[in-house]
């Protein structure tokens, strides 16, 4: 059963709801079916237009980029731009490619805008990519702090987790991309972003604390060591506690996947 929530629906079901009640090394581990990432693959390419591609890494040194230089990042089912002097995310894209398990029903959605930090252009040292088929990890560092990238190829779950080492807290303004929004779930009375069809996502804060959100963006504070991800499709919409407090080594996987209630009729029905 497909279910298709529009800007009015949740708004109305949610006020009815409401009425009535970086620094470990390894890559990300499976975080969805196989069938679901068959054929992920990233292609990354950095500023000076090497490629890194199947089981292969570089490293290149960041002092002399310029803050808006980017690393960009192409899989089969998900791309996105990386600038490694700061640490922000750019157009993360799911790519509508053929997949039974397409959270996307084959069209290309973008789903974020961008994912900025307050660090500024400090990560003047190193940007170190490693690629394994459709495992993806980078590390951007500087003397005051680094920021690791950690994805997953796939077309449904996946990982993506984005994690900060500073002296303090780090502010972190994620914006959906336009036709997104975040949205009252009514099935499980919390906060989800989608796009009006049967696609489901959910930020996962670990060490973070959300300061404000409106319809496309929200802003949070992460503690030295947290990271932010998300979860995608079914993962988005069990009835978890969230993720644990970890402060270092975090990995993407440490959340509860698939063992929980599933009560939103796009996936339960």
């Amino acid at each position: 059963m497909r279910l298709h929530l529009s800007r009015a629906s949740v708004t109305a079901a949610a006020l009815s709801l409401a009425a009535v009640a970086l620094s470990g090394a390894t890559l990300p581990a499976q975080a969805a079916t196989s069938s679901g990432c068959e054929g992920g693959a990233f292609r990354v390419t950095m500023p000076s237009g090497a490629a890194v591609t199947g089981s292969q890494s570089a490293k290149i040194q960041t002092a002399s980029l310029a803050p808006d230089a980017l690393v960009q990042v192409r899989g089969r089912y998900v791309e996105f731009d990386f600038a490694p002097v700061t640490g922000n995310v750019y157009n993360y894209v799911y790519t509508g490619a053929d997949n039974p398990a397409s959270m996307t029903a084959g069209v290309r959605t973008p789903i974020w805008e961008s994912k900025t930090l307050s660090l500024g252009a400090v990560l003047r040292t190193e940007v170190e990519v490693r690629t394994d088929g459709g495992d993806l990890l980078m590390l951007a560092r500087g003397k005051s702090g680094k920021v690791k990238i950690q994805a997953k190829d796939c077309a449904t779950g996946g990982i993506f987790q984005q994690e900060v080492e500073a002296t303090g807290t780090v502010r972190a303004t994620h914006t959906l991309a336009a036709n997104m929004y975040y949205y009252v779930n009514p099935y499980t009375g919390k906060v989800n972003f989608g796009d009006g069809s049967s696609f489901r996502g959910k930020d996962s804060p670990q060490v973070a604390t959300k300061v404000s959100q409106s319809e496309r963006v929200t802003v949070w504070d992460i503690a030295a060591g947290g990271r932010m991800g998300q979860v995608l499709g079914e993962d988005a919409v069990e009835l978890s506690a969230g993720a644990t407090a970890c402060v270092t080594d975090c990995q993407a996987q440490n959340r509860i996947r698939g063992s929980l209630p599933v009560t939103d009729p796009a996936f339960s029905g």
